[in-house]
């Protein structure tokens, strides 16, 4: 049986199989030691990045995004990759902490160890970047990966393994892909029966997170999920208002809208409202559909799209450009709304299209407040020339990342964590939590002296122990 894309559709035993395949090659890569992983995983990276070019094909192949925007998602993994490879024996390796003055005759020392066998279960509309999130932070942090791409993308997913394979013949089986419908990521999740992963990380939906998630606690597998936003750009009275409309544009248009983190909400000032708007517009009608960006990935995806906009105008939106006539598939044309009621689909779901909503506020209290009131909290962005206002008004927003005077700033920099709260999913990639994401933390003491007073021995008197325990009790009431 295949896929459209002649890709197998592999059942729960093949992917049992794939487990086992991946825990046997993850021995040896585990036992390889840090620097022996991260120089095999830039080998990889290099490449990589010789068949970008292959890579940002497949990529447009499967999705109808632009080559363009392709190759950047390829540049993206490579950064990522990278920082991930250099830093895992950093973040990782065993260090002394210190022990306190009760165990100063101890030495304490931490380290985190690999879980085993990683199963990720990836998107189709960054099918390289996202999962990669997850598969080159779990290999730098000497896991093995079995990957099961979305399967409107199993090309992109059965090119990443076998390339890993080939840079590094030693470590075939390391990184193994399963092709299939949503049925192969939840037989990876365990629904049919333990998969034998040992945590899984998965990016989509919160409904298909949710059944994951109760897949994942069936044998107490944890889980990493990370599943879309409803973003909101925050712009204050002073800010440079070209430069908000050009980065909420390309925010809100880039990838056709088809971005978790991507620009949907827009809360201006209202002395500034009307003069964004017309930026916006004048930005978003410049754009050449097909060019600027690609058609919805997911053909089904237009009927949320269309769905929200018409919501929008019946409950006393306004359309500035574009509207139900704009939304013909394949590709969209961009849709900028106005007095969006904050209860309106086009406001509380997530759109996933070429659509951004531009409502405005009293200040930037309120502003916060809106942000704030989405069941999504994963990444947001402040606008004002003020940059410690900026930053102060990023501190008050309960996203888990939020740029000032810029849109995905946190995408590009691989040494900040990314993931959201609620709707948004829980968990966090990237960064040194990624990694730590991946890893077990392991714990050893080791006795250096017999202490004064013993607390671990039944031979030390009962009044000797009972002397020490108020000596520290009087300590800490003091100080």
């Amino acid at each position: 049986m295949t896929t459209g894309t002649n890709h197998p559709a592999h059942t729960a035993e093949d992917v049992r199989a794939a487990v086992a395949r991946a825990r046997s090659a993850g021995r040896s890569w585990a036992a390889l030691g840090a620097r022996e992983r991260r120089a095999a995983l830039l080998r990889w990276k290099r490449a990589l990045a010789a068949r970008a070019d292959e890579f940002a094909q497949m990529i447009a192949s499967e999705t109808g995004k632009p080559v363009h925007d392709a190759r950047a998602e390829v540049l993206l993994t490579l950064v990522h990759l990278d920082w991930a490879a250099r830093n895992a024996r950093r973040v990782l390796g065993r260090r002394r902490v210190p022990s306190g003055l009760l165990s100063v005759h101890q030495r304490a020392t931490l380290a985190y160890r690999p879980l085993g066998v990683i199963g990720v279960i990836g998107p189709w509309n960054y099918p390289l970047y996202t999962p990669m999130g997850s598969i080159g932070y779990a290999l730098a942090a000497g896991n093995a990966v079995v990957f099961k791409p979305s399967e409107l993308t199993p090309g992109v997913g059965a090119l990443l393994a076998r390339s890993l394979g080939e840079a590094l013949p030693d470590h075939a089986d390391l990184l193994q892909a399963v092709t299939g419908p949503g049925s192969t990521g939840a037989a990876l999740a365990g629904a049919e029966g333990p998969s034998g992963v040992d945590k899984v990380a998965f990016t989509g939906s919160p409904g298909t997170a949710r059944k994951v998630a109760a897949a994942c606690a069936a044998t107490l597998t944890p889980l990493l999920a990370e599943c879309g936003g409803k973003d909101a750009v925050l712009v204050a009275a002073d800010a440079d208002l070209d430069a908000a409309a050009d980065a909420i544009v390309w925010g809100a248009m880039g990838n056709a809208g088809q971005t978790c983190a991507g620009v949907e909400r827009v809360y201006a000032v209202e002395s500034v409202h009307e003069a964004l708007c017309s930026r916006i517009v004048s930005r978003a009608r410049a754009l050449t559909p097909g060019e600027a960006y690609g058609p919805l990935t997911l053909p089904s995806q237009l009927d949320v799209v269309e769905r929200h906009v018409k919501q929008a105008l019946v409950d006393g939106a306004t359309a500035r450009l574009g509207g139900p006539d704009a939304l013909r598939a394949p590709v969209l044309g961009p849709v900028v709304l106005s007095g969006v009621p904050e209860d309106s689909p086009a406001v509380t779901e997530e759109t996933f299209g070429p659509v951004v909503v531009v409502n405005p506020v009293r200040d930037m209290d309120e502003a916060v407040e809106r942000a704030d009131a989405s069941a999504y909290s994963l990444g947001a962005a402040v606008f004002t020339r003020d940059r410690a206002a900026g930053v102060a008004l990023a501190e008050r927003l309960g996203s888990g990342a939020v740029s000032v005077n810029s849109v995905l700033g946190f995408a590009a920099i691989p040494s900040l964590p990314f993931g959201g709260a609620g709707e948004s999913g829980y968990g966090r990639i990237h960064g040194e939590e990624g990694l730590r994401a991946f890893a077990a933390p392991h714990a050893v003491t080791v006795r250096r002296f017999a202490p004064a007073v013993d607390l671990t021995s039944f031979a030390t008197p009962r009044e000797k122990v009972a002397r020490a325990v108020e000596l520290g009790r009087r300590l800490h009431a003091r100080f």
